[in-house]
């Protein structure tokens, strides 16, 4: 029997059958739920950065081998990527997890700013993202051994997200071109799984040599590194007023000289441009690039720049998008305890924000036709390989933005792990769904040709570039 999912009600023995199917898996999944609230933990307090996730990839890695999973470690030339698959045949379902950490934002599991003194913390929650994907991976394989049907369940260990483009890799590499689905989630402060979109972007860093020498004694021979960074920023803001006004342009000096009396022989600017059409990006990108060469030449220095990453924007799958909403509103959100409350409480507090609720975690945010990000994923380049769904579910407190120190204090505590788990319990019940149903895989295909047109043709932002293994270094 063929079990048709969409929005509205389902009628008869397919609802019977259907109820049956999502109190077992949660049940399931809620059953080991401090297992994987350990392994999240875990990962919370590696805090690795993008490309030096060991740790927290061996975990992962010798969890879903226990799950009986084959591993294929170093995929795509990344030592912390990898691959766990279990079955045979098709479909083949893929579920992203990723497990980075950014760097300077060190915190305690408080709610108060309070540094533990390390080089990195879990603010965008990759702790929970590799860990919940994982526990869907292992109950799709549990519901596929229990049930004896043909199809394999594949799981991607995506490292280096923050800035490493680490998918684009993989897609480069051409290790989704036998799936048929691919999905994923993201740490939030609320519940949704709404087609939402993302940016694309590209980022380098631009490194500028002078000649160094006394700057007070000698300053006529010395050329400032750093005053090509400074000029180069400063005609980059110049430009801003003459860009599409939804253009990003972020920069961060990484290296201005060591002391006031040496003129720097070397200074590096680490740049991001962000819009919601990659042309764009590529254009934007080559204008700065431009300036950089000006900015050289004005100072008497010479540079060169490093691509460090670059990704697709987002494209949204609406097929798939409406299948995991629906399963995401089965679920439901998040409770908090009356001693989670008092912190979500206090955490609010901390971000100035008036009105605000922790009961917030437990709304299912109503379905939209499109949900706008100004962030930026490698997910992206993924959605435009493999037709992709996503969703966010409230591991932080209502409220909090991504990459703040409120982020990570959340991460350390049950209140994520609750939102962890409604996101394994969604994504575990969307893969099932299209094994049972493999109608809804050819029409998500059909719209995935159709969004993005008969002459596509990949071409990766980031180039032939090997991976920037030591980007955070």
């Amino acid at each position: 029997m063929k079990i048709y999912y969409a929005l509205p009600l389902f009628l008869g023995f397919s609802s019977f059958v259907l109820a049956q199917k999502t109190d077992k898996i949660t049940a399931n999944l809620e059953a080991k739920k401090e297992v994987y609230s350990s392994i999240a933990q875990q990962i919370w307090g590696f805090a690795e950065m993008g490309y030096q996730e060991e740790k927290s990839t061996a975990l992962l890695q010798e969890t879903l081998r226990n799950e009986d999973f084959k591993i294929t470690k170093g995929v795509a030339g990344i030592p912390t990527a990898f691959i766990a698959e279990y079955g045979e045949g098709l479909p083949v379902i893929a579920i992203l997890g990723e497990y980075d950490a950014l760097p300077g934002l060190s915190q305690e599991a408080v709610a108060e700013k309070k540094s533990v003194g390390k080089a990195a913390g879990h603010a965008c929650g990759h702790h929970l993202f590799g860990t919940a994907s994982t526990a869907a991976a292992i109950e799709v394989k549990n519901w596929l051994k229990t049930n004896k049907k043909k199809g394999t369940i594949r799981f991607y260990g995506c490292p280096a997200e923050e800035g490493g483009s680490g998918k684009v890799y993989l897609v480069r590499e051409g290790l989704f071109k036998d799936v048929d689905i691919a999905l994923h989630w993201h740490p939030s402060d609320a519940n949704d799984a709404n087609p939402g979109s993302a940016l694309a972007n590209k980022s380098a860093k631009f490194r500028f040599h002078g000649i160094a020498s006394h700057a007070g004694m000698a300053p006529e021979k010395g050329r400032s590194a750093l005053d090509g960074v400074e000029a180069m920023n400063m005609m980059v803001n110049m430009m801003r007023e003459h860009i599409p006004s939804d253009t990003r342009i972020h920069y961060v000096i990484t290296n201005g000289g060591k002391a006031p009396n040496v003129v720097p022989d070397f200074a590096e600017v680490y740049y991001y441009v962000r819009h919601g059409n990659r042309k764009m990006v590529i254009d934007i990108f080559d204008r700065i690039a431009k300036a950089a060469e000006g900015a050289a030449l004005g100072t008497g220095t010479k540079m060169e720049y490093e691509l460090i990453g670059g990704t697709h924007e987002l494209l949204p799958n609406i097929t798939l998008q409406k299948m995991m909403y629906s399963n995401l509103v089965k679920v439901g959100g998040v409770t908090y305890t009356e001693k989670e409350k008092e912190f979500g409480n206090q955490i609010i507090k901390s971000l100035g924000i008036e009105n605000g609720s922790v009961d917030k975690a437990a709304v299912i945010q109503p379905y939209k036709t499109l949900d706008p990000s100004f962030g930026s994923t490698d997910v992206g380049d993924v959605s435009f390989a493999v037709p992709t769904a996503g969703m966010g579910s409230a591991t932080w407190v209502p409220g909090t933005p991504a990459h703040s120190w409120q982020a990570v204090a959340a991460g350390g505590t049950d209140i994520a792990n609750k939102g962890m788990m409604v996101a394994a319990k969604t994504i575990a019940l969307t893969a099932i769904d299209l094994f049972l149903n493999p109608d809804q895989i050819v029409k998500a295909k059909t719209e995935l040709e159709e969004k993005r047109g008969k002459d596509f043709k990949y071409i990766p932002l980031l180039g032939d570039r090997k991976p920037a293994l030591d980007y955070r270094k």
